[in-house]
């Protein structure tokens, strides 16, 4: 999937459209949103870490995490570049991890 795509398809499911980073080295302790979240990695890479599974994601990779899902944020020395895409539970669409 293309940057492009991925961003129509936010658009598409009801999603805000948000580009980010997270410098090297960052260590978020588990955590959850209100809101589900798409993710579509650019540059770098980010570790997920849901109970005792871990996924790294590179540039192309994308994931989603449903609002109130727990989960850990880890950058390496590469730090992270996305676009991600946020979405409020209340608009009711069904949610996944991908």
């Amino acid at each position: 999937m293309t940057r492009a795509e991925f961003e129509a398809e936010l658009l598409r499911d009801g999603y805000e459209v948000h580009e980010g980073e997270i410098k090297p080295n960052v260590h978020r302790e588990a955590h959850t949103h209100g809101f589900d979240a798409r993710v579509f990695v650019l540059a770098g890479s980010i570790s997920l870490v849901f109970g005792e599974e871990r996924a790294t994601y590179r540039p192309g990779d994308s994931c989603s995490i449903p609002a109130g899902t727990l989960h850990a944020e880890h950058t390496e020395a590469d730090g992270v570049r996305y676009v991600s895409g946020r979405r409020s539970r209340r608009q009711g669409v069904q949610s996944f991890l991908g």
